[in-house]
C-alpha cells in the first residue's frame, strides 16, 4: 500500500459510506488474487453482488425501488 491509499481511505471513511457498499465497491474493482481474497472472507456478500447484478435494476424480486436511488 502506499500513502495514497492511505489518505484516499481516510476520504472514504468520512464519506460515512456503509461497511458493505465498501466491500462490494472493493469487490468490484480487485484483481483476481484480493478478489479471491475478499470472496473467501466474505461468501454471503459476493453473492449478494452476484444477485444483484444480474438483476433488474439490482434488485432482488422481494425488493421495491427505495425512492431518490438509481
Amino acid at each position: 500500500m502506499s500513502h495514497y491509499d492511505y489518505i484516499t481511505g481516510r476520504r472514504i471513511q468520512a464519506k460515512g459510506y456503509p461497511f458493505y457498499a465498501v466491500l462490494q465497491a472493493a469487490m468490484r474493482q480487485a484483481d483476481s488474487y484480493n478478489l479471491e481474497k475478499l470472496r473467501t472472507a466474505f461468501p454471503e456478500v459476493w453473492a449478494d453482488l452476484q444477485a444483484r447484478y444480474h438483476a433488474p435494476r439490482g434488485l432482488l424480486p422481494e425488493e421495491k425501488l427505495t425512492p431518490g436511488l438509481r
